[in-house]
């Protein structure tokens, strides 16, 4: 925990990111390991990682949550947050980017930049996250650690150079060369706590040197003051080529490249170093920057303990025995147990029952924290995901975590009568942790309707309902979550009147409503002027349009990217009412909707095919038979890789296909892309036409 005596600059926050099954949670548990967190190594295939603490993690020997955890390096602080691989589970990537400071990408040897890997690059790009590269598994067959470099300055257009270079002798990974400080490493014993400085030996001079000077070419590119040193021929010390790394890492214009094979537990602890030495600390970030919520200007707090305390509440996640936890980071200021803080985005004030600090799902309680730290506070009432947390006398609304649309949705039902209850509070609980995972009752079908970003995730929250919550449900086959949006700029009236002999019912508001981009959502805008609707009635019209959109007149599926303005309307003195208003916003937007060409949109999923040659038509021949659209078909050592776009309802088996197809000697990735127009013989299927 940091202390004020402490200094900022001594403390990392950092993640892991990657492709699934590249070594993420190994590697993290190697890092507890040297750092003295842990005095035995878990393992991954073992099922006994620490950071895969969860039940269905050690099952499936795969990450499903982030797990936040902690150790000492020397005189540095490291938070680290260990985050899933699986498409599945990318909101709990995007909300840990959102408050590390750094990031270390996982790159397998052998598979070199893999499809998420490229979109967990991206997502740490969206929020502007320094990063190191980490080339794994460097000891297995094929691993390649240049041509990985070379992959990934072609495929993500980044400035990277090597600051090692790979030992093999007799293809043996025996340890690595310190390119910085000219010294070659070697890994003396299995556990890797012992290790050797010598000399770069002869047969890898020629290499080193080349690398080195591509290393300097590289920072001279970016930095004048290393391009006259070079132009001058004048000597570059060791400290002046950590801090031009640094300061270019920092800066996000240059990505060092580090090496190893944690599973053989090599490479690791100058990963360690490279963290310290090339990763921000919360210092280093001297501002965080926000809105006045008054007059919504910029606004921004000093990262210190001594500015006013700030936070952003990152997860939310069910303890059986504590309650909720809610994970935050914090960006400035002191706060201590028992304390109250101001929640800006709900407007409550909220106290402090406990302050945890986390090791995965183990927790030490402590009595304060301050500027830099990721803690879990216990005991608020109305706090969520993405919620800013500050001092009421210092308002600032913190950028709110954007995350994606679930894309697959079932039906799920109680077993019994007596687990319905217990159903609905344990789907609340699920959907208030993660956001990627919705709950919506069908009035038509009487059924609860869950959704979340694949079958997989909706796999792992059935079992959570049953192991965590002791709740039996029984689920239907998975569904497409379509969508519904229109294809023409129309004008629309929604009328409503009645009397019922006392106080009547009116409302009456014309609307333009208008196609917009894919991902645009429902916007509403009002041209109302010398109140011909009164102000105190358009705050109704609008979440009568909110409504509205909830289900569309096609296939009764949400309605997408749509604008509508208020452009007239009227009302009565007596009769006109909040809810008058409401009611004719939604009779305004569903005539709209009938008389705007209403189309229905599907999810398209971005596929990656790994296949043997002598598989490739079989491929290509069942990729076409579920309408997708092969865009590339490329060669990577002795394999073919086939990228297409694929709609998500021809997707749903395609693991047991592919696996007989190829005999098991192919894999896929596959992940969101975008939503497109239902072709109309396929429309006609989902609407049970003909």
């Amino acid at each position: 925990m940091v202390r004020e005596k402490e200094d900022l600059k001594l403390v990392r926050n950092i993640g892991f990111i990657a492709h699934i099954d590249a070594g993420k949670t190994t590697t993290t548990e190697r890092i507890l390991f040297y750092t003295g967190k842990t005095y035995k190594i878990g393992e991954v295939h073992e099922g006994t990682a620490i950071t895969d603490w969860m039940a269905q993690e050690r099952e499936r020997g795969i990450t499903i949550t982030s797990a936040a955890t902690y150790c000492q390096w020397g005189n540095y602080h490291i938070n680290i947050i260990d985050t899933p691989g699986h498409i599945d589970f990318t909101v709990e990537v995007e909300r840990s980017l959102k408050v590390l400071d750094g990031a270390v990408v996982i790159f397998c040897g052998v598979g070199g930049v893999e499809p998420q890997s490229e979109t967990v690059w991206h997502q740490a790009e969206k929020y502007q996250v320094p990063r190191i590269a980490f080339v794994n598994k460097l000891d297995r067959t094929g691993a390649d650690f240049f041509a990985a470099i070379e992959e990934m300055k072609d495929k993500l257009k980044i400035v990277a150079a090597a600051v090692q270079v790979p030992i093999y002798e007799e293809e043996e990974f025996v340890g690595v060369i310190d390119l910085v400080r000219k010294k070659a490493i070697y890994y003396v014993d299995e556990l890797g706590t012992k290790l050797e400085y010598k000399d770069i030996p002869r047969d890898y001079q020629e290499t080193a040197s080349k690398y080195r000077d591509l290393l300097i070419e590289k920072l001279s590119e970016l930095d004048d003051l290393f391009m006259h040193k070079v132009i001058e021929g004048e000597p570059i010390s060791e400290e002046e080529i950590i801090c031009a790394i640094r300061k270019h890492t920092i800066s996000n214009k240059f990505f060092p490249v580090l090496g190893g094979a944690a599973l053989k537990n090599k490479g690791i602890q100058q990963l360690l170093d490279a963290v310290c030495d090339y990763l921000p600390s919360p210092a280093d970030l001297d501002v965080i920057e926000g809105i006045n919520p008054k007059d919504k200007s910029p606004q921004e707090i000093k990262i210190s303990q001594k500015s006013a305390f700030c936070a952003l509440c990152f997860k939310v996640f069910t303890d059986p025995f504590v309650g909720k936890l809610f994970y935050a980071r914090i960006y400035s200021g002191k706060i201590s147990t028992s304390s109250y803080v101001y929640n800006i985005t709900t407007g409550e004030k909220e106290r402090i029952s406990k302050i945890l600090r986390m090791h995965a799902n183990k927790q030490e309680i402590v009595k304060e924290a301050c500027a830099g730290d990721i803690v879990c506070f216990v005991g608020f009432k109305s706090t969520s995901t993405g919620d800013t947390l500050c001092d009421k006398k210092n308002l600032i609304v913190l950028e709110e975590i954007k995350f994606p649309e679930p894309v697959v949705s079932v039906a799920i039902e109680p077993k019994t009568k007596a687990d319905q209850d217990k159903l609905f509070m344990a789907l609340k609980k699920l959907e208030d942790e993660d956001p990627s995972f919705k709950v919506v009752y069908n009035r038509e079908t009487g059924q609860n309707i869950i959704s979340g970003m694949g079958q997989l995730h909706l796999m792992i929250m059935v079992d959570r309902l049953l192991r965590d919550f002791n709740v039996v449900a029984k689920i239907g086959k998975p569904q497409v979550a379509y969508k519904e949006t229109i294809t023409k700029k129309v004008e629309a009236v929604g009328k409503f009147v009645q009397q019922t002999g006392g106080r009547g019912q009116y409302g009456h508001v014309v609307f333009v409503m208008e196609p917009q981009h894919r991902g645009t959502g429902i916007v509403f805008d009002s041209k109302i002027k010398g109140g011909v609707i009164p102000k105190e009635f358009i705050s109704s019209v609008k979440e009568g349009v909110k409504e509205g959109s909830e289900s569309g007149c096609l296939g009764g599926y949400p309605v997408v990217d749509v604008k509508v303005t208020l452009t007239d309307g009227s009302y009565h003195d007596v009769d006109s009412s909040e809810i008058s208003f409401k009611i004719a916003a939604q009779i305004g937007f569903k005539e709209g909707l009938r008389k705007a060409g209403a189309v229905i949109l599907e999810p398209i999923m971005d596929l990656e095919v790994i296949t043997v040659d002598e598989y490739l038509s079989q491929v290509i021949a069942d990729l076409n038979s579920r309408r997708a659209r092969i865009s590339s078909i490329s060669d990577k050592k002795n394999l073919r890789i086939v990228r297409a776009d694929i709609p998500l309802a021809e997707a749903f088996n395609y693991a047991d296909v592919l696996r007989n197809l190829t005999q098991g000697r192919s894999s896929y990735t596959i992940e969101p892309s975008s939503y497109e127009k239902v072709p109309d013989e396929v429309l006609n299927k989902i609407l049970g036409i003909g």
